[in-house]
This record gives C-alpha cells, structure tokens and sequence, in this order.
C-alpha cells in the first residue's frame, strides 16, 4: 500500500485513515440509500452526508500530515458516534452497516487526537 511509504503514518495513523475511508464509503452508501426511503430518514442521510465528508478530509489530513489533524480528529469522533446512533434506529441494512462501523471509526480518531 502506497501509506506504508509515509514516514509519518504509523500503525495507529495507517488504522485511522483506514477507518475513515470506510466510513466515508458506508456513508456514502446508506446516505443514498436512506434518499429512496421518504422524509422519515432526512436526519440520517444529513449526519451521514456529514461523516463521509470529514472522515474523508480527516484521512486526507493524516495522510499529509496536517498540523491540525487531531483537532479534526476530535469533530469526526464526535460526528461518527452521532450518526452511528442515529442509524441504530434503523433497520435498513445500510443503516446497520453505519452503526458497526462507525464507532471504530470514532474510537480510532480519538486515540489520533490524544496522540
């Protein structure tokens, strides 16, 4: 993998970037999903629009090595812990999906953030 060239992205690093690109990807998908279900699931295409957008831009911030990424780090955990409850609340097998992956997502950008 191209990453593992980076000096900067240590193990921890490399699993959080990891995390946030599929959380970016599920998003993605039960976002658009959720488009095809009605008014009901407006919350949960919002919070999931949200998350991939900066579970991708915090991936990209590590993988540059931003001075800011943990400062990012600690809004995408937040966010991915809002929407992963969120999407608990739902049946949808793209909802559940969000709802497992998500809380890895959040816990390894936490650890990024203290780090």
């Amino acid at each position: 993998m191209a990453l593992d060239k980076l000096e900067h992205a240590d193990e921890q690093m490399q699993e959080c970037i990891d995390n946030c690109l599929d959380a970016a990807q599920v998003c993605e998908w039960c976002a658009d999903a959720c488009a095809d279900e009605g008014e009901e699931m407006a919350r949960c295409i919002r919070l999931c629009r949200d998350v991939a957008d900066i579970a991708s831009l915090h991936a990209r911030w590590m993988a540059r090595n931003s001075g800011y990424h943990a400062e990012l780090g600690e809004i995408c955990a937040d966010l991915c812990e809002e929407c992963a409850e969120e999407c608990e609340q739902h049946d949808n097998e793209h909802c559940q999906a969000c709802a497992e992956i998500l809380p890895k997502c959040a816990e390894s950008c936490r650890e990024m953030a203290s780090a």
